[in-house]
Parts: C-alpha cells; structure tokens; sequence
C-alpha cells in the first residue's frame, strides 16, 4: 500500500485579529490590527490592512502612517489563550496526535486514525476547517503532507482559509518552483544575498554541485539539500508545553534588528501569559526567553526566582537582561519567544510578603477583568500602572 499524506499543519489566519472580530463581527472586512495604539507594534493585523502594507511588528505609528483609517483593537487578556485550546481540543476530535507548536500553529497526525485514502483524509481535514471556522468563528489553513516540513509550508501558500496537499512522491516537485525564501532559515537578507549570486528558487538548490552548495551554504549544505528535497524525518509529538508551563513565541515576518522592539514583544507576552497563570490558579518560578535567527539557530536563557509568583511585576526586570543573554550574535531575530515554567499550585505565599502580593493580586485581578470587558489594556510594569506596551 502506497504512503498517505498524514501530517498536518495548521495555521490560524491573522489569529490575534481574527479572535477580536470573532467578538466583533461587524468589523470584518475592514482594515484593523491588533496592538498598542500609542507606543507599541502591530501583534496581528487583518489581510485587508496587510494589503495596505501594514505588518507585524511594525510599530503602530508607522502603520498609521501607512494606512490611515486603520482600526486599532486593543488586546483582549485571556482571549487568545482560550481560543487556541478550544482551537487544538477541536483538533484532537479528529486525532490524539497533536502537538500545539505555539498559540496560532500545530501539528497533526492523522497516522493512528487508519484512514483508507488520500481522499479521506482530505475530506475529514476539510470538516475540522469548517467545523473550526462554525464554533470559533476562526478562519484556519491546513497544508497535508507525509513531513513536517512540506505540510507547514504547503498551510502558508493560500492564506486565508488555505488547503493545500502535496501527494506523497511529490515533496521536491512541490518545492520546487517556489521562492527560496520559502524555505526554514531563509529570512529575507539571506535570500536577498542568495538571489544575488543566482539562486532564487528551491528546486535550483537541488540541481547544483555538492562543492557550489558548501560555498554557498557552508557546513549546513547537506541539511539544506535535504530540505530542498521535501525530506524530513521529525515525529509529530504530543507533550506540548502548556501541560507544564506557558509559553507563547512570534514569528516575524521581517527579521527584526531592533533591542527596544524585541524587548516590547516580549514584555507583552509576559502581559499576556500571567493572566492565564492567575485564572488556573497557579503560580510560575522561571521565565526562559527563546531567540531565533534568520538561520534557524536559536538560543535560549532563563532566570528562576526564589519564589513562585502569579504576578508580573517580578519577571518584568528580567525581559530585557534575559533577551541580552540570549540574543548573543550580531543577527536580527526571526522568533522571539517566552515561556514560564517550574509551575506550581496556587499557595501561601511567605508570610512576609503575602499582604503585599495579596494587594498587587487584586489589583491584578481587576486589570483582567477590564482587559476582558475589553476596554484600553492596561498592565502594571515594575510597580506603576502605564499604557499596556503591546
């Protein structure tokens, strides 16, 4: 019996964007973006606004600039962490091989279901994407493969609402044709450089010599030969992260060179993640930032505290040495990520601190609740109350 396409990618369309229309119907169609109005970027904005030349992390004045009716939401606190579960619990109806990559995008294997044909996997994919899109008014693309690799790329080539599924014995004419930046690890100055000395398509990079591609790619050509040629062997894997911590990471979609505009994506991923911490009643010790670069190398640090906290105040003076300590080449950054591990029950904390905490949690508590009625996001940073830095 002839392989069957049975990894499958998912990749949620504009999510942050189209979680607040999913509350905001009346706004679709127009051209809107989620971020911080004053002093912060672009988290996600909607097709209509990209098509404008608005994109994420632009900051906000510069998208205003770009796009002057642009309507800027507010972020929703809780909002996206709630409908990524119920997102990845749809998922897991269809199959238990799941593996939630980050918020927006995941991995399926649909190996353990059994199913007969191409045709039936197609179909029952295209029933999750509908069934997706009818409870949680979330617009999804789906690329199917036999590898990670392949379907993750095929999920971005028709967004919005994409499907797209590459037969088995069919990987390397797939890539072939597409651009090189299409690739993991191409970012867009390695391929401006690529394209500079001729390559510009995937299947170019199969048709070289091995001793053109060492000078091209260096000691990493045989892995690039090997990705040109749709091969991967990686396994879809289910002990996702959010069982033992919180974690959420941006892809950008141009390489960012910029400290201060890194250092405020992560700061409002810390806004982002401790809500949840607070609703599930928990409470988290080490916070470990993730940097990658445009070659797909990536390094990560962490800081634990001596005590586990629910609150924000405690990990905000540790974003920007954390992002130093990982951030050690002189590269722009691809991904940035956080993630609060070492996670506990929600306890007593230290007598000597408990009255304070206590207060700072109530006043934390009030600030969700504002977030999630979803008035203007504010967060405390340090000690003050400021403008949520988006």
């Amino acid at each position: 019996m002839s392989p069957l396409p049975t990894i499958v990618h998912l990749d949620a369309d504009a999510f942050f964007v189209s979680c607040e229309l999913a509350l905001k119907p009346e706004l679709r169609g127009t051209k809107c973006a989620v971020g911080g109005r004053e002093r912060g970027i672009i988290s996600s904005a909607s097709y209509e606004a990209r098509a404008c030349g608005v994109y994420t992390p632009m900051p906000t004045q510069r998208a205003l600039k770009v796009c002057p009716d642009l309507i800027m939401l507010p972020h929703t606190a809780g909002l996206y962490g709630k409908v990524s579960h119920q997102m990845f619990d749809l998922c897991e109806t269809l199959t238990p091989l799941v593996q939630r990559n980050s918020i927006d995008e995941g991995y399926l294997d649909l190996g353990p279901c059994c199913f007969e044909s191409a045709a039936e996997i197609e179909l029952r994919v295209r029933g999750l994407q509908q069934r997706i899109a009818a409870e949680l008014q979330i617009p999804v693309s789906f690329g199917i493969a036999t590898n990670k690799l392949v379907s993750q790329i095929a999920s971005k080539l028709r967004k919005p609402r994409g499907f797209v599924v590459v037969p088995p014995g069919t990987e390397a004419a797939f890539l072939a044709p597409l651009s090189i930046g299409k690739l993991p690890g191409i970012g867009a100055k390695t391929e401006a450089a690529l394209n500079a000395r001729g390559l510009r398509l995937i299947g170019e990079i199969v048709g070289k010599a091995d001793r053109e591609l060492e000078s091209l790619f260096g000691d990493s050509w045989r892995e690039m030969l090997a990705t040109a040629r749709g091969e991967d062997g990686r396994a879809v894997h289910t002990d996702h992260e959010d069982a033992k911590s919180y974690s959420q990471q941006e892809t950008f979609f141009a390489d960012v060179a910029d400290f201060a505009e890194i250092e405020r994506v992560a700061k409002r991923m810390v806004d982002e993640l401790l809500p949840k911490v607070r609703e599930d009643k928990k409470r988290v010790r080490t916070m470990t930032v993730k940097v990658r670069y445009p070659d797909f190398t990536q390094e990560t640090h962490g800081r634990s505290l001596a005590d586990a906290t629910d609150l924000e105040a405690p990990f905000y003076p540790l974003v920007a040495p954390l992002l130093r300590e990982a951030w050690t080449k002189k590269l722009p950054l691809r991904l940035v990520s956080v993630r609060f591990s070492n996670v506990e029950d929600g306890g007593q904390q230290l007598e000597m601190f408990a009255e304070t905490d206590e207060k700072r949690r109530r006043l934390a508590g009030v600030l969700d609740k504002l977030n999630n009625r979803g008035r203007n996001a504010v967060v405390q940073h340090g000690h003050q109350l400021g403008a949520k830095k988006e």
